[in-house]
């Protein structure tokens, strides 16, 4: 005798059935957020003019600004290009993970660790499209390359624009930087810089002339190509690092305007980016976040005049552990999520990075160990203010050199020629500029920041992971 199926079973059946139908018609329709960091090369805290410059126009990122938030004591965890950029992509200190001193050359053999979890790493665990279109330097050896690193992609340079492929020998043949920006089609050859596409060489020199618009066509496409899907694009620009190139229809031939020329064509390229996101109807489901990889190359390190830019009114420049060495000009987007129009002050840093992106989209966050960022998602919403109140210094080859704490910053100055280390104290928020030292002044508050600073420093260094190594 046939069994009989009850109306109530039946209905049951039908109402999961659709339930299920709708559950997966949400999750379609909410995926999970796309994510662009656009970080620059040697870009000055004053190098926009919605970051107060007067003679660099940017009107793509002001836009931007205007749609989303600046962020006006941002840091990177280095004043040096390789530590930073090591941090921005692990949320770690670069001396937890031995990728402090000083920056990467052709003939060195070391890079990031392959088991640090980067953004790539997470996010492409998670099912997104990653791309790296830009600078690496990271270790350009294949195991540190990023398609080594969580990146499914790799166009770009391996290292600063100013090295050599493959032993950074032949640098005395280059012309001096006015003359090199008068003929820059005769400079460009004289570099042998390498462009890579994933783990491959396929132009030596690179023609930097045409680099930057490149990045961008690269970036278009990826995006493009994955719009259904969501991504992850990493964008770090080789410029304006010194050798500075423009293409020859936008170049302004006068070497005095040579770094303004430079950040405004730069600009002109992130608007087509940002343009392209908003095309393809990308806008409420896309973080953007600009920022550079420390300041400018203008200072009391190593000045380059107008082939550098400006980290006003903030006090010196990359390499030092001075404002103007490691606090960027940073903006988010994100329309709908992130409040436009909006600025604030207090602190953050692309440390903060990883574990903010991670709470945003969702995703599980599994680190090789301890890190140093902290999820300032909340913050970057406008729902809270900013959880993160300290921030060590490290100087250009990993020692410690300062702390900032609320208002407060202490900075003592490396004594590696043996005389005795400069302690100053700052109130960041009553002196921008770093003028008045106010140790004789508060003689507690040096005394309690300096055990602080320390004792954060030594909780690093207990923890220290291996850089990544190989033996040629």
């Amino acid at each position: 005798m046939p069994t009989k199926i009850r109306f109530p079973l039946i209905v049951g059946f039908l109402c999961l059935l659709f339930g299920l139908l709708i559950t997966r018609a949400q999750e379609s329709a909410e995926q999970k957020p796309n994510f662009i960091i656009i970080f620059t090369d040697d870009q000055g805290y004053n190098d926009l003019s919605c970051f107060g410059s007067d003679t660099i126009n940017t009107p793509h990122l002001d836009l931007l600004a205007e749609q989303g938030r600046k962020f006006t004591s941002f840091y990177v965890a280095s004043p040096v290009c390789t530590p930073s950029r090591a941090a921005l992509l692990t949320g770690s200190y670069p001396r937890r993970i031995d990728m402090a001193k000083g920056v990467i050359f052709p003939q060195d053999n070391h890079g990031l660790h392959t088991d640090e979890l980067t953004i790539a790493d997470m996010l492409k665990e998670a099912g997104y499209a990653t791309a790296c279109i830009g600078k690496w330097h990271l270790g350009h050896r294949k195991p540190f390359l990023p398609t080594s690193q969580g990146f499914d992609t790799y166009f770009g340079i391996p290292y600063s624009n100013d090295m050599n492929h493959p032993d950074n020998s032949g640098k005395k043949a280059v012309l001096r930087r006015d003359d090199s920006w008068k003929d820059q089609d005769t400079a460009w050859k004289r570099w042998k810089t390498p462009l890579m596409q994933d783990e491959a060489i396929i132009e030596l020199p690179v023609n930097q002339r045409t680099i930057t618009r490149r990045y961008t066509d690269r970036a278009i496409d990826f995006i493009t190509a994955n719009k259904e899907t969501p991504f992850f694009l990493y964008l770090p620009h080789s410029m304006p690092h010194v050798p500075l190139f423009v293409p020859e229809d936008v170049v302004d031939p006068d070497p005095a305007n040579a770094y303004a020329n430079t950040i405004e064509h730069m600009d002109t390229e992130c608007g087509r980016l940002i343009e392209a996101v908003k095309a393809l109807g990308l806008s409420k489901n896309t973080y953007i976040i600009f920022t550079s990889d420390n300041g400018p190359w203008n200072g009391s390190w190593i000045p380059f005049n107008n082939h550098a830019g400006s980290a006003a009114p903030l006090r010196d420049g990359k390499g030092t552990t001075y404002e103007g060495g490691q606090r960027v000009p940073t903006i988010m987007w994100a329309p709908g999520r992130i409040p436009a129009g909006t600025e604030t002050s207090e602190i953050a840093a692309t440390i903060d990075l990883l574990p903010t992106i991670a709470a945003i989209a969702g995703t599980e966050l599994n680190p090789r160990g301890e890190i140093d960022g902290v999820d300032i998602s909340d913050f970057i919403h406008g729902k809270n203010t900013s959880p993160r109140s300290e921030f060590l210094y490290y100087s250009r080859d990993g020692s410690i050199e300062g702390l900032r704490q609320g208002d407060w910053k202490l900075r003592m100055s490396d004594n590696r020629n043996k005389k005795p280390a400069t302690v100053e104290l700052f109130n960041l928020v009553a002196d921008i500029e770093e003028q008045e030292n106010l140790t004789q002044k508060h003689p507690s508050k040096v005394v309690s920041l300096t055990e602080r600073m320390r004792e954060l420093d030594a909780a690093i260094f207990q923890g220290i992971r291996a850089r990544g190594k190989i033996n040629y």
